[in-house]
């Protein structure tokens, strides 16, 4: 449908919403944690979110030294290949073939619909999660909010907190169940909220995206992710192949993207 607004009045009304957005912004690391949340919840009432999400979401919910602690002590990942996916894979290549079998068909239709195959699929919800076993313990909303209000990454992990909070409106999960890795991360494939938001798919037809427990919706939204970032449909993923570049996509670690081609390729030759 063709807008009837002129473009000065589409300008001006963007300025508009930019400036109350910016007036209401949340400042990183000034005052207390809890006058810092009540500026964001005011924020994300600007930004469209509702009103019975944000108090839903945010409410109660506190500051955690802990995850700081974690996110200024982060060390750079010096594995090797042979390290890697030497303590990686091979515990895992059983019950990742067993997986094969018990979901073949889902990853069949899967493969027809984005064209990623079961065996990268299956390979990375492994290396993730151990196949949704380990989706981690920590409150999503309470991490982001913790790191969005230290001014290490605070405009990023802002902008997740205000995804958590869309994940939340549109009823795919409830707050209390939102748990995961320490940053923010969510899900049997581990989705950062701004991802869930992009690609998640509900896949079963039963109205919801639900990464943490619906296993047909995990696997066919990390295969929505790929094909968003370019998966070639029945092409290889040898290291240098377009395939390969669209798995660093999901993780920039060239060793790690090296472990889901090692892992899936030992699952395509599996029995």
């Amino acid at each position: 449908m063709t807008s009837r607004f002129s473009f000065r009045t589409l300008a001006v009304g963007a300025w508009l919403l930019t400036s109350t957005a910016s007036a209401l912004a949340a400042q990183c690391g000034t005052g207390t944690f809890e006058s810092w949340l009540d500026d964001f919840k005011k924020e994300a009432v600007a930004k469209g979110i509702s009103q019975n999400a944000i108090q839903a979401g945010l409410n109660g919910v506190t500051q955690d030294k802990a995850i700081l602690a974690r996110d200024h002590s982060q060390q750079v990942f010096s594995q090797t290949f042979e390290q890697f996916s030497g303590r990686m894979v091979p515990p895992r290549l059983n019950r990742g073939s067993d997986m094969m079998k018990r979901y073949g068909s889902v990853l069949s239709r899967i493969e027809e619909a984005y064209g990623v195959p079961g065996e990268i699929l299956v390979a990375i919800w492994g290396l993730e999660t151990d196949f949704g076993v380990n989706t981690g313990k920590f409150p999503t909303l309470r991490s982001l909010a913790t790191l969005a209000y230290d001014c290490r990454r605070s405009d990023m992990f802002k902008a997740e907190l205000m995804d958590a909070l869309r994940i939340v409106e549109r009823g795919d999960l409830a707050p209390q169940e939102m748990r995961g890795a320490w940053a923010g991360e969510i899900g049997q494939t581990q989705f950062m909220p701004s991802s869930y938001i992009k690609f998640a798919v509900d896949f079963d037809g039963n109205g919801k995206r639900d990464l943490l427990h619906n296993v047909p919706d995990v696997l066919a939204s990390t295969a929505n992710f790929l094909k968003s970032y370019g998966w070639k449909k029945g092409k290889g993923w040898e290291p240098g192949s377009e395939n390969f570049a669209v798995i660093q996509q999901w993780n920039k670690s060239e060793v790690y993207a090296k472990t889901i081609g090692y892992f899936a390729t030992q699952l395509a030759k599996a029995p």
